[in-house]
C-alpha cells in the first residue's frame, strides 16, 4: 500500500469519525402564540441548519402572558404575537430585575374577514365604528378570540376601543366606556381561547356567521387553504389597526447565545422569505420585498394602551360570556368546615378580594346565587355596581345555614327554571357541592328536561362529589346540553382535575393543569378558563 493510499484512508476514517457524532442539538422550551403552530416546518429546518430546537408550549397570547411572572419564568423564551401586553405588566409589577430583550420576527395586522355579502353590505372603506354599528343591529355576526384570552381578541378590541374613543391617543381608562363598545360586543356571536381553535369553530358555524376577525395572515391561509364556502374578503377599518410583531423574548440569560442564533436565522432574507411565503406574515426584514398580496399597507396602526390599568378596565367592559350567572350552592351540613371556607375562597377571588384578576365579577354583570340543601334555602339576585355590592354577594354566601340533606339535580332544575326565564344565551349555571345528591329528582330526570336548552352548566366539586356531578358520562356539565345549538360565547367545559399541587411539593400554591397560572386554592376560578373548574 503506498503511502498516498494510506493517507487517504486514514482521512476517510477521520471524516467518518467526524459525521458519526453531529453537534448536540440545543433544546429551548417556548412560551408561544398558538398561532404559530404553523411554524412547525420551519422550525425544523432551524434545528437542522443551526443545530437549536425550539419546543414551543401554545396557548391564547393574553394567557400566556399572564402566566409569566417577572423574574420567575418557567421557560427559556417566549414568542408572543405582541408583548405590549407584557411590558405594561412588567411595569406594573414593580419589577426591578433586567427586562427580557425582545425582538420583532415578522408581521401581520388585526383584520375582518367578510364573505362577500357581509363585506359589500358594510360598503367600501369601512371604519371600526361603522362596524360596529353593523354588528348592533344584528347585521353582522362574527367570531373573534376572546379578548381575555387571545392577542387577535384583544387587539381588535383596543381597535374597536380606540378608534371609537376618536382621542388621537392612547387609551385612558375614561376613554372606555362607550356605546362603540356595546354594539360591537353584539355581533360577537363565537369565541375561542386561541386563535387556532378560533379558525376551527368558525369553520364548524361559518354558515350561520358573516365573518371572523383574526390576523391577517390566518384570513389569507385560510383562504388558501379551500375550507372556507367560500373566500373570505379582507378588511382592513380605514381609522386603524394593531399590529402584531411576533416579537422573541429572552427569559433565561444563560441562553443568550442560542437566542442571538435563532434571531439571526429567523430575521435573515432567506427564512424572511419562507415565512412570507408559507404563512402570509409579513417580513421585518427591509432587504425582503413583500409579495402582491402584501404589498400595500394596511391603515395606520393605532397606539396601544400604554397603562395596564386601561387593558384591565377594557375587558371589564367586554364580555364575551353569559350576560347572567346562576350560582347553586351546596349548604348541605356536610359542606361545614374546610369545603365551606374554599367554596367561600372561590367567591372571594370572584368578588375582588383574591387573585383571579379578569376572572372577577364586572361592573354591570348580574348573577343569582341559590343556597340549596335538600330543597332551596334561599335566594337573592345581585347586580354588581361597586364594593358594595360585591361585599353584599360575600355576606350572602357567608351564611351559617345548613340543611341535612342534598338535592343536587333538584337545585340544578331550579336553576335552569330561572333560566328559562331571562332567555337562551344570556345565562350560565354553575353548581358548587361535596357530596351524592340523596334526595329530589334523579340526574336523569334533569338532562330529560334539559337536554332541549342552549344554558351551559358548569360544576365545582369539593371532598367526595358524585364524579358524576362534574365528570361523569353524560353529564350536562361536560357537554351543553344540546349538542345542535350554535355556540353564543365561551363554550369550553371545565375539565376534571384542571386544578393540581405544583411539583416538587415544596413549591407551595396551586396551578392551572391547562394554563399554568396560579391559584390561591384548589377551589379557585381558572383565569385561563375564565370559568369555575372542577377540581381533585
Amino acid at each position: 500500500m503506498t503511502a498516498r493510499l494510506l493517507t487517504a484512508l486514514v482521512a476517510l476514517v477521520v471524516l467518518a469519525g467526524c459525521t458519526a457524532t453531529p453537534a448536540e442539538t440545543v433544546r429551548l422550551r417556548v412560551l408561544a402564540s398558538a398561532e404559530l403552530a404553523d411554524m412547525a416546518p420551519l422550525l425544523a429546518e432551524l434545528r437542522a441548519e443551526t443545530g437549536i430546537e425550539l419546543e414551543l408550549d401554545p396557548r391564547g397570547t393574553v394567557d400566556a402572558t399572564e402566566s409569566l411572572t417577572p423574574g420567575q419564568y418557567r421557560h427559556d423564551l417566549a414568542w408572543l404575537s405582541s408583548d405590549r401586553h407584557f411590558q405594561l405588566k412588567l411595569r406594573e409589577s414593580g419589577y426591578a430585575g433586567p427586562k427580557p430583550l425582545s425582538t420583532s420576527t415578522m408581521m401581520s395586522p388585526v383584520v375582518l374577514g367578510l364573505t362577500r355579502q357581509a363585506a359589500e353590505q358594510l360598503g367600501s372603506a369601512p371604519s371600526w365604528a361603522d362596524i360596529a354599528d353593523r354588528a348592533a343591529a344584528g347585521e353582522l355576526r362574527f367570531a373573534m378570540g376572546d379578548p381575555a384570552s387571545t392577542g387577535s381578541g384583544l387587539a381588535a378590541l383596543v381597535g374597536v376601543a380606540t378608534a371609537a374613543a376618536g382621542t388621537g391617543r392612547a387609551l385612558r381608562t375614561e376613554d372606555v366606556a362607550c356605546d362603540r363598545l356595546s354594539g360591537f360586543r353584539v355581533g360577537h356571536r363565537l369565541s375561542a381561547d386561541n386563535s387556532r381553535d378560533l379558525v376551527a369553530e368558525y369553520l364548524a358555524h361559518q354558515s350561520e356567521l358573516d365573518g371572523l376577525v383574526t390576523y391577517e395572515s390566518t384570513l389569507m391561509t385560510l383562504n388558501d387553504s379551500g375550507r372556507v364556502a367560500e373566500p373570505l374578503r379582507i378588511v382592513y377599518p380605514a381609522d386603524g389597526i394593531v399590529q402584531a410583531d411576533y416579537p422573541l423574548l429572552l427569559l433565561d440569560p444563560s441562553k443568550r447565545a442560542a437566542y442571538d442564533r435563532v434571531v439571526e436565522w429567523l430575521r435573515s432574507a432567506p427564512v424572511q422569505q419562507r415565512i412570507m411565503d408559507r404563512t402570509a406574515r409579513r417580513p421585518v426584514n427591509p432587504e425582503v420585498p413583500r409579495s402582491p398580496r402584501l404589498s400595500a399597507e394596511p391603515a395606520n396602526s393605532l397606539y396601544f394602551p400604554d397603562e395596564y390599568q386601561v387593558i384591565d378596565t377594557l375587558l371589564a367592559n367586554y364580555r364575551t360570556g353569559p350576560r347572567q350567572v346562576i350560582f347553586a350552592l351546596d349548604f348541605s351540613g356536610s359542606m361545614r368546615g374546610a369545603r365551606m371556607a374554599a367554596l367561600r375562597t372561590a367567591f372571594a377571588d370572584l368578588t375582588g378580594a383574591g387573585e383571579a384578576g379578569f376572572s372577577r365579577f364586572h361592573q354591570g354583570e348580574r348573577l343569582t346565587v341559590i343556597r340549596f340543601g335538600g330543597r332551596v334555602i334561599d335566594q337573592r339576585e345581585f347586580t354588581i355596581g361597586g364594593p358594595a355590592d360585591l361585599a353584599a354577594v360575600r355576606d350572602f354566601v357567608g351564611v351559617e345555614a345548613y340543611d341535612t340533606s342534598t338535592a343536587v339535580w333538584s337545585a340544578v332544575d331550579h336553576a335552569y327554571d330561572l333560566a328559562a326565564q331571562l332567555g337562551p344565551g344570556e345565562v350560565s349555571v354553575v353548581v358548587m357541592t361535596d357530596g351524592l345528591s340523596n334526595t329530589g329528582i334523579t340526574e336523569s330526570e334533569l338532562l330529560a328536561r334539559v337536554r332541549a336548552t342552549r344554558t351551559p352548566l358548569f360544576a365545582v366539586r369539593f371532598g367526595e362529589a358524585d364524579p358524576a356531578a362534574s365528570a361523569g358520562s353524560g353529564c350536562p356539565s361536560r357537554r351543553r346540553p344540546s349538542a345542535q345549538a350554535p355556540s353564543t360565547g365561551r363554550t369550553r367545559r371545565p375539565s376534571a382535575a384542571t386544578w393540581r399541587r405544583r411539583s416538587p411539593p415544596a413549591s407551595s400554591g396551586w396551578w392551572c393543569r391547562r394554563c399554568n397560572a396560579r391559584a390561591t386554592s384548589s377551589t379557585s376560578i381558572c383565569v385561563a378558563a375564565k370559568s369555575p373548574v372542577v377540581v381533585p
